[in-house]
């Protein structure tokens, strides 16, 4: 009956509002350019972490997709985690943070990995300790600052540069406002697959994904890895086993491999999976290869805060 009800939600959302259901990201969101710039310089400290190995940027890769394209997260002392590196780009759009959407800011998402002890492992306690140590960073943070450095304002700046780490002006957004020239003729049939096939159901709005939580495996059965059984872990409710945050679609080429588990190697596959687990169909090459050339028009722009030095 659930899954009755999902797909006529599908139908309708699909004939009535098509691409209406997705909007351009804005090309100039707001965020403090100056504490912004303080919070590039933390992103990218290894102090951050217990053995000033690992800093907020080995994971999230900012010259490529915002990941690290590895199946799992590699933190202190080689330590694996359980699940794939979503990319920190357009993650200001996010309803909720992380795969199982445990947290509901930017404030705890960027808290949470320093504390991870397969992360990076380490407390504010010593993470003050060593920047305090920097008579550079400290003027910084007075300048920004009334209570200047604490662990508080740590977090307020990572997470000002991290609402600046937005990716506009992808070909598609072009398209959305009104250049119909922006797409070629495979990439529009691939949009029009994602729309009459049902992947705009899940993925859409601003960020083409991330603002709802849906099960893996819903008509057909995921095998599941690492016994993973998603937002389960943070509510404890039997109908929570195997649902993830739905992830966004932006800059999906660059974020190989894909899904909660980094199960799959090509963009090709992710596509056939979801279609079959989801949907319960099953398509063929040329309609897959039409929807990929859709994907990859949702590439965006590099964040401007990337190209200012100061």
């Amino acid at each position: 009956m659930v899954i009755r009800a999902f797909f006529i939600y599908l139908f309708f959302t699909t004939i009535l509002l098509g691409e209406h259901l997705i909007t351009p990201i804005p090309k100039n969101d707001t965020y403090d350019e100056q504490k912004a710039l303080l919070g590039k310089k933390l992103f990218f400290d290894t102090r951050l972490s217990e053995d000033n190995s690992i800093s907020c940027a080995s994971c999230h890769n900012l010259e490529m997709g915002g990941d690290d394209n590895l199946p799992v997260a590699i933190g202190i002392n080689g330590k694996k985690g359980t699940r794939n590196t979503p990319t920190v780009f357009n993650t200001r759009y996010h309803f909720k943070q992380f795969w199982d959407g445990r947290v509901d800011t930017l404030e705890a998402q960027a808290e949470g990995p320093i504390h991870n002890p397969v992360e990076m492992g380490t407390n504010f306690e010593e993470i003050l300790k060593k920047l305090s140590k920097d008579k550079d960073l400290k003027k910084l943070f007075t300048a920004l600052y009334k209570d200047e450095m604490n662990s508080k304002n740590i977090i307020d700046a990572i997470v000002e540069f991290e609402k600046a780490l937005i990716t506009p002006n992808a070909r598609f957004d072009q398209y959305l406002r009104g250049d119909q020239k922006a797409l070629s003729e495979n990439e529009m049939k691939g949009f029009q697959n994602f729309k009459e096939y049902g992947c705009i159901g899940c993925h859409n709005g601003v960020n083409i994904g991330g603002n709802l939580f849906q099960k893996i495996g819903l008509v057909q059965n995921y095998k599941v890895q690492n016994k993973d059984v998603g937002r389960f872990d943070v509510t404890n409710k039997e109908k929570d086993k195997y649902v993830f945050k739905v992830p966004s679609l932006r800059n999906i080429e660059l974020t190989a491999p894909y899904f909660h588990d980094g199960s799959v190697e090509s963009l090709e596959e992710a596509v056939s999976y979801m279609v079959h687990y989801q949907i319960g169909l099953a398509l063929d090459e040329k309609d897959i290869k039409d929807i990929v050339a859709f994907l990859k028009t949702l590439t965006g722009e590099q964040p401007e805060i990337m190209s200012v030095n100061k």
